[in-house]
């Protein structure tokens, strides 16, 4: 919201400089975005006047001038403008000023042989607008020599404030005066309506066709006006926050559009078709040619104001050029409406149109404001452009806005955070327009204003009439909170002073805080960690694929398949990450990248139910292992899925002495060199594997592939306990070596187990170091190389305690295997 000081002034009765101005913006919440010093650009210009013009002795459309700049001497300038003569007294620029309009840094010159010393400026070079057919014409009794600046009143600051959402009342300047008067900065001069002698019947009259289209609306016809420029005060206002002036019927209603926050619109009653105007929605099939050069396609959900022949304007938010004002119009007719704030946010957002009408009603504006607007408007037409005033055409009703706050004044306090008597809340909410209803010493009820559309009864937003039924029904799904009493709260606090409101920290609900993360989320951060630190590149790949390349992968239902893909290859929601995984190694193949280890943390999608989507990490190596010094390069295998499997659940703490594999893989893996890592005969943490020849035949993924899937969402959360000391025994471990003699379908797996089980209280660790399996041993046969530590605890143990233990170990490996000690 921009605005001049001076049209600040025109509405608020203050001496307060420009600095206590700005102070006090800031203060109750009217944030200051910058103040713009207009006449700083243009401060050496000065007024002169053109004592010689002659015909340029070289040039047939340039003149050769004397021109006095008031300091005595007369000035060579060499000028182009038709309208150059002697006694025309215009604006002047000297050697190194600068020429906002053109950007250019004014010199000394000759031209064609004459010299020029100055310029005489049109409006366009000094910025002030568009005119360039001529240089500025000022009155013969302009002061020769004097600032143009401080002659044209152009040292006349411009502010601009930023205006929340709610305050749609701060987007007028009147609103802003009331503000700044009820903070004690000066009196709010009042709106005073002239009495308006109706002449003649309406021309034109409203017809209310849809009630989605308009509330209320009234107009007035003014005849036998004279349109043509603005006065220079509205044109200078209008200039100085960024509109260009068109003619006086329209920037009057850009003058009300920002000084009161009431848009209004003007049709040319000449041009308008019938008798009648309608408020209704719009048809299939018709546009509008709006104000901005533009045509729109409107639907049966835009409210429109329409003539015998269709549309002329967009209700509320921009008028068509067919009916509008020109310096042909005699006969005006004022439209004074009020809309849906949310049917004119919609359409709005729905074709792109920014303007300042709508910026006002999609925020609501003052209901009660209509007949004093219309009043206003009417006799500023008058003023300016003659004429006489019909009869008022009026459809629908006014609004019944009227609507009660209560304030209780505890909750200053408890609320607000400030201490504020109890006189001076209520002084404070009087001055805001809000009248006192009745009031003890606990609280008070106050009439609320019709330009507070923001501060609406409490309870009551289902029935308010002035609330349309879609504002009522977002507000029943918790888009809207009507709460007014904190809303008169931030008022008093507001405009006491928002740095008067003591800083306070915030309460420490406990001294350690909780954790930032979940179990859950951490385990997820600590996989990824895992997976890199093991030299996997993280990736982050799309939830969806092609439905072909997911089939390889799993079940490809229909209840997963995208209707609207935004590519046609992606149209599959994926039954795994190693999918995705696969067909990036299969990319980087192609481009001469064919060894990559790469790792993701992301979702795979077993069915639309809230269960059906997992959270996997996984991981996928291709083609050999890096060269390295102290090992030879190798293709990559299931062993090393597992082993990364292996290190993500030990890191997210699963107990691997409870791990058991089975071959039970998925089909997307090499039936005889993958598994599935389970703990208990029910629960499947991962599963890992070479790829199957036909899904690197499909992926064209020509080396060795192989991957692995750890589902985070079956590892269970660990069981909190208090940490104890460390488990540090006082007596060194000793370790002993067992080579067994088991059936090839035995696995390793089966003999560590029944190991670790023979002596729990002595056993720490069993671990497979060794398979042998040759033609020096029995056909059907393999040798484990098992080696278990033992942990004394109490006493060292005696070579017939070990012997012992070592008797239970080989007992326990037979029963459960049938396997026998190698000798």
């Amino acid at each position: 919201m921009k605005f001049p000081l001076s049209w600040l002034r025109a509405h608020l009765e203050t001496e307060a400089p420009l600095a206590e101005i700005l102070a006090v913006l800031n203060r109750i919440g009217l944030e200051v975005e910058g103040v713009e010093d207009r006449g700083a650009s243009l401060a050496a210009f000065r007024i002169a006047r053109v004592v010689e013009a002659v015909q340029h002795p070289n040039a047939d459309r340039l003149r050769a001038l004397k021109v006095d700049a008031g300091d005595g001497r007369l000035i060579s300038v060499v000028c182009g403008a038709p309208n150059a003569r002697t006694g025309l007294v215009g604006v002047l620029a000297m050697p190194g000023d600068h020429i906002p309009g053109t950007g250019i840094t004014l010199k000394v010159g000759e031209i064609r042989g004459v010299k020029s010393e100055g310029m005489m400026c049109s409006a366009r070079e000094l910025g002030l607008g568009d005119d360039h057919t001529g240089i500025i014409d000022l009155p013969e009794d302009a002061p020769v020599g004097a600032s143009y600046v401080r002659y044209a009143s152009m040292d006349d600051p411009v502010i601009e404030i930023s205006v929340t959402p709610n305050r749609g009342d701060a987007l007028s300047v009147h609103g802003v005066a009331r503000d700044l008067a009820a903070a004690g900065l000066g009196r709010l001069k009042p709106l005073v309506p002239s009495a308006i002698a109706a002449a003649y019947p309406a021309p034109l009259h409203w017809e209310i066709a849809d009630p989605r289209a308009c509330d209320y609306v009234l107009g007035r016809a003014v005849r036998g006006v004279r349109n043509g420029p603005a006065p220079a005060w509205i044109r200078d206002w209008l200039l100085a926050i960024g509109l260009r002036p068109i003619n006086a019927l329209v920037d009057v209603t850009n003058l009300f559009t920002y000084g009161l926050g009431r848009p209004l619109h003007v049709f040319d009653v000449a041009k308008v078709q019938g008798r009648t105007l309608t408020m209704r929605m719009a048809r299939p099939g018709e546009s509008l040619a709006a104000l901005n050069g533009k045509t729109y396609a409107l639907t049966d959900q835009d409210g429109i104001i329409a003539d015998a022949a269709g549309p002329e304007a967009l209700g509320g938010i921009i008028g068509g050029t067919h009916s509008g004002c020109d310096e042909t119009t005699t006969e005006v007719f004022i439209e004074c409406a009020l809309f849906d704030p949310v049917r004119i946010a919609l359409s709005g957002r729905r074709h792109d149109i920014r303007t300042d009408a709508r910026a006002r009603f999609e925020r609501g504006v003052d209901p009660a404001l209509p007949a004093v607007a219309l009043d206003l408007a009417t006799a500023l037409i008058q003023e300016l452009c003659g004429g006489e005033a019909s009869e008022v055409s009026a459809a629908g009703t006014e609004p019944a806005w009227q609507r009660d706050a209560t304030l209780r004044f505890e909750r200053l306090a408890g609320l607000g955070g400030a201490e504020v008597p109890a006189d001076e809340a209520v002084g404070i909410l009087e001055r805001l327009g809000f009248a006192v209803k009745t009031r003890d010493a606990a609280q008070v009820t106050v009439a609320v204003p019709s330009w507070r559309n923001d501060i609406a009864a409490k309870g009551a937003l289902d029935q308010a009439p002035s609330i349309p039924a879609e504002r009522a029904r977002a507000a029943a799904e918790g888009c809207a909170a009507v709460e007014p009493e904190a809303d008169l709260v931030e008022e008093v606090l507001r405009i006491r002073g928002l740095d008067t409101i003591p800083a306070v920290s915030l309460p420490v609900a406990r001294i350690v805080p909780p954790p930032a993360l979940t179990p859950k989320q951490a385990r997820a951060v600590l996989a990824r960690r895992v997976l890199a630190a093991r030299g996997m590149l993280d990736c982050v790949g799309f939830g969806f694929l092609e439905q072909k390349s997911a089939a390889l992968f799993g079940e490809t239902p229909d209840a997963l398949r995208l209707v609207n893909p935004i590519a046609a290859d992606l149209d599959q929601m994926r039954p795994t990450p190693v999918a995705s995984l696969a067909l990036a190694a299969a990319r980087n193949a192609a481009r001469g990248w064919p060894d990559v280890a790469l790792s993701e943390l992301g979702a795979a999608y077993r069915d639309p139910s809230p269960t059906g989507q997992l959270q996997v990490a996984a991981g996928l190596r291709a083609g050999h292992t890096p060269r390295h010094w102290a090992e030879a390069s190798r293709p990559v295998d299931a062993m090393d899925a597992k082993g990364d499997a292996l290190a993500v659940l030990a890191a997210l703490g699963v107990p691997m002495a409870a791990v058991t594999v089975t071959t039970d893989a998925p089909g997307f893996y090499h039936p005889g060199r993958s598994g599935v890592l389970r703990q208990g005969p029910k629960v499947v943490l991962a599963t890992f594997g070479e790829l199957h020849p036909k899904v690197r035949a499909a992926l064209d993924l020509s080396g060795p592939a192989v991957a692995f899937e750890v589902f985070l969402d079956a590892i269970p959360e660990p069981k909190r306990r208090r940490k104890g000391a460390p488990d540090l025994p006082a007596f060194q471990p000793l370790r002993r070596d067992f080579a067994f003699l088991v059936d090839e379908a035995v696995t390793a797996e089966a003999v560590l187990r029944a190991a670790r089980g023979a002596d729990k209280a002595l056993v720490a660790d069993v671990a497979l170091f060794d398979r042998y399996a040759g033609d020096k041993l029995p056909v059907g046969k393999v040798s484990l190389g098992v080696q278990v530590t033992l942990q004394p605890r109490e006493a060292t143990l005696t070579d017939a305690q070990i012997e012992a233990v070592a008797e239970k170990i080989v007992a326990a490996v037979t029963k459960a295997t049938g396997a026998s000690l190698r000798g």
